[in-house]
């Protein structure tokens, strides 16, 4: 696959990093007072304008970067420097490396599903380490998924709903624990996509997960699954009745129904960490 050439405004860097050695040996000559803006380090100011060739699609999706070589003479710097810049994007999902004769780094646009990989993992993290009670995530669900149900019957089409009710068992008693997991998660990702709004995606889906991870840990019967069945197909025929109110309803019963069983999987939680 042929290499993308670097639009010829990059090779600046090299410029305004050999301008700030300048600034710096000027410095060093005069007992002058002045005020300086810091310089940024060159891999950032190399990252800054690689960033803004895909964001304004100079760079676009699937496009391959020139090989570290061929970077670090365009830019002007090392190739230790192409490769923190790289890191960088990479940390972003910007590009992607592939290794292998067919490999180098590749232009790729985050999606909702990567920006919302990357928010569940940290917030992961904060409850693993309790820096996020259990309060505040069954709270901040209740203020996005009850709208997003009031949301997704009003702007809900021809079949639309298919999603919904292709994530509801006709036999859930016969689903182990994993796979009913698998059907509730579908369930609520079709809500939200039935709203039409990709940021209530990216908020709803970590805050889900989360919660999920935890009650997936605990021992829940038969009638808890057929409960949350029958829950989701009261939610869902609202929604494809158009019934905002209705849907909205039911979304808040279910999310009731739910918490003392959350709270139950914190608790468990808590005390394996204790005795740890």
């Amino acid at each position: 696959m042929s290499q993308t050439s670097i639009p010829s405004r990059t090779k600046q860097t090299s410029g305004v990093v050999a301008a700030g050695e300048r600034a710096r040996t000027s410095e060093k000559k005069s007992s002058v007072s002045v005020t300086v803006r810091p310089v940024r380090k060159a891999y950032e100011q190399v990252s800054d304008q690689l960033r803004e060739l895909i964001m304004v699609g100079e760079l676009e999706p699937g496009a391959r970067l020139p090989n570290e070589a061929m970077l670090a003479t365009e830019f002007g710097v090392s190739r230790a420097t192409i490769r923190e810049a790289l890191r960088a994007l990479t940390a972003q999902n910007l590009i992607r490396t592939v290794k292998g004769g067919g490999g180098g780094s590749y232009v790729t646009v985050p999606s909702v599903d990567h920006i919302s990989e990357f928010v569940h993992a940290n917030l992961n993290l904060l409850s693993d380490t309790r820096n996020v009670s259990l309060e505040e995530l069954l709270e901040a669900r209740e203020l996005l998924e009850v709208p997003a149900a009031r949301l997704a019957a009003e702007r809900q089409h021809n079949g639309g709903c298919a999603a919904l009710n292709a994530a509801i068992p006709e036999e859930p008693e016969r689903l182990g624990t994993a796979d009913q997991f698998v059907y509730n998660t579908d369930f609520h990702t079709a809500v939200v996509k039935l709203c039409g709004n990709a940021l209530l995606g990216i908020a709803v889906q970590p805050i889900f997960s989360v919660l999920q991870t935890n009650l997936a840990r605990s021992s829940l019967g038969r009638s808890f699954h057929l409960a949350i069945n029958r829950h989701h197909r009261a939610i869902a025929e609202a929604i494809a009745a158009g019934d905002g109110d209705g849907a909205e309803r039911e979304m808040r019963d279910h999310l009731a129904y739910l918490r003392p069983y959350y709270e139950s999987a914190w608790r468990s939680a808590e005390r394996v960490v204790a005795r740890a």
